[in-house]
């Protein structure tokens, strides 16, 4: 089972967003998921790589993926079990973002998100998993 997480910059209780990320990896971990994606840009990115590498002392089965935009060096590649560049080189670099977005929620059998706002890139990559039908679980909801 492959878990892409999408979320804002600025994560406002991080430490009370922290404890539900933790809560809904280990579910899903139990569930099947072993492939977890992130596209580190931000703090939710962030924060969820910090609980992934924990939760490996755990689960070390588990692979956190950083799926890149671009292909070029990343300086939070070292926090994550490998990279993964899905073909974006004919995507103008302005769209690459929100393509790479696109390709993670189609791979994913669960977008994880915390979205508190309707606008930016993390409310468009929810709206487009609500769309393709993916299963959602969102911050604070569960469900």
């Amino acid at each position: 089972m492959i878990v892409t997480f999408c979320g804002h910059n600025d994560v406002y209780g991080s430490e009370k967003v922290r404890s539900w990320v933790e809560t809904v990896i280990r579910q899903l971990i139990n569930e099947g998921a072993t492939h977890f994606y992130c596209g580190g840009h931000g703090g939710f990115d962030r924060l969820v790589s910090g609980v992934l590498q924990k939760e490996k002392e755990r689960s070390p089965h588990i692979q956190s993926i950083l799926v890149l935009a671009y292909l070029q060096e990343n300086p939070y590649a070292v926090d994550y079990d490998y990279t993964y560049y899905p073909e974006l080189e004919l995507v103008p670099k302005r769209f690459a973002i929100l393509r790479r977005n696109e390709i993670m929620v189609i791979e994913s059998d669960v977008v994880v998100a915390y979205v508190t706002h309707g606008w930016g890139g993390a409310a468009k990559t929810l709206e487009y998993a609500q769309r393709k039908k993916k299963r959602v679980i969102v911050y604070p909801d569960t469900q």
